[in-house]
């Protein structure tokens, strides 16, 4: 998977209700082992106890892809980019505190389609939502070697399902209030926005 986020850093961060700072992004696309905005409602320093009052969020460069436990053996090259188990202990305890919820801004996103009838190769599929140019898809953060992210995947909807996929990431809709629950809310609550994107609201786009 890859994918774009083609807006500005401080546009993304004021749609989002976040503080950009200084952050360089101009627009483009995102791979695996590559650093793109995030934004969070957690601390920077996570240690000691918990500020009065809800802390602003930020929009920072994260690495996209989780250094694996050291017991993981044949480890991606480019760490874990995508939560699946909701129940794995490696995730659980981030997934249960909200401070390490995160928001992943993107205007589309690429999946490798079915073959094609002509010649047999795997095409690329780009997906966007029709009802939000940029839309937040649901992630968590890790600190270890480094500031690092991992999406959060589900069951596939029909469009995907048509191309050959088995999941997709998780996009929240284009509600503030839904941006909090996942930022801020408990996770008995937040763990419900973990569903397909609805197909009628995905445009797919395949090479000519």
């Amino acid at each position: 998977m890859l994918y774009r986020l083609d807006a500005a850093a401080r546009d993304v961060a004021r749609l989002f209700g976040a503080e950009a700072r200084d952050d360089p992004w101009a627009g483009g696309h995102v791979g695996p082992g590559q650093f793109a905005p995030v934004i969070t409602a957690g601390r920077e320093a996570v240690a000691g106890p918990r500020p009065q009052g809800r802390a602003p969020r930020r929009m920072v460069p994260r690495l996209w892809g989780v250094p694996p436990p050291p017991t993981v053996q044949d480890a991606p090259r480019h760490g874990i980019l995508s939560v699946r188990n909701l129940e794995s202990p490696f995730w659980i305890g981030n997934l249960r505190n909200s401070e390490f919820r995160c928001l992943v801004p993107a205007t589309a996103f690429m999946e490798w389609g079915r073959p094609s009838v002509r010649d047999g190769k795997r095409r690329q599929a780009w997906f966007a939502c029709a009802d939000q140019p940029v839309f937040a898809m649901a992630a968590v953060w890790k600190d270890s070697e480094v500031p690092s992210f991992a999406l959060l995947a589900c069951e596939a909807n029909a469009a995907l399902r048509a191309q050959g996929r088995e999941t997709m990431p998780v996009i929240l809709p284009p509600d503030p209030a839904t941006w909090a629950l996942w930022l801020n809310g408990g996770w008995e609550r937040a763990r419900g926005l973990v569903m397909p994107y609805s197909s009628s609201l995905i445009d797919m786009r395949l090479p000519a």
